[in-house]
């Protein structure tokens, strides 16, 4: 899918100043006050009440769902079912499974993602400017580089598909963006035009699919 966007599939890195405020330290003079009666059960309290509102701000049901998403890892999906899934799509990058699979092992990210990245992007390369660029992700190039729309162009579909884990790897995993609710936003950002809800629902239903043994989405 093409988007605008100077740099698109790349991270964009931000700093935040965590700069430690002073503080006064003011010393006591005379007998400490002892504990006030109910204190402590105030304390209780506040403590219960800071779990709630924790509770409510990061779900645990959510966090887990989103750490089922992690890219980072062994193959759950073989090279073989790679090439099928890639043959009942008719993508022009049929037969190409082993080295989608073999890049995977060697960037340590489970292929079944860049797999469905390839499906959200163009469609296993049969739409799009992925027909003439041989790109699994779409990533748009930088001054120098071969292009072809304003997107980097390979090639081979090999070459397309290092290139697309090289990213990976360099500009998310390396900076802690390691799963699809982390990197989609950034990949294909809600500024270029993009629906990130819809793409973070696509890959999931793709791998979902995928690890069940099923070939079409």
């Amino acid at each position: 899918m093409m988007r605008n966007g100077s740099y698109r599939r790349s991270s964009r890195s931000s700093s935040k100043g965590k700069g430690k405020g002073s503080r006064r330290r003011y010393r006591s003079y005379g007998r400490r006050k002892s504990q006030l009666p109910g204190q402590g059960l105030l304390l209780a309290l506040a403590a219960l009440a800071v779990a709630a509102l924790l509770w409510l701000f990061f779900d645990p049901v959510a966090l887990e769902e989103e750490g089922r998403y992690t890219v980072v890892g062994q193959p759950s999906v073989s090279a073989d079912f790679i090439d099928q899934v890639l043959a009942a799509y008719e993508s022009p990058a049929a037969g190409k499974g082993q080295a989608l699979y073999a890049d995977g092992i060697a960037y340590h990210i489970d292929p079944v993602y860049a797999l469905a990245f390839f499906l959200e992007e163009s469609r296993f390369g049969t739409a799009g400017v992925a027909r003439f660029t041989h790109s699994l992700g779409n990533i748009r190039a930088l001054p120098g580089q071969a292009s072809y729309a304003g997107y980097r162009r390979y090639a081979s579909w090999e070459e397309g598909f290092s290139d697309w884990y090289r990213l990976i790897a360099d500009e998310y995993v390396a900076r802690g963006l390691v799963t699809i609710d982390q990197i989609v936003p950034v990949y294909a950002p809600a500024a270029d035009g993009n629906d990130v809800a819809a793409y973070v629902r696509t890959i999931k239903l793709a791998v979902d699919t995928w690890r069940s043994g099923k070939l079409l989405v």
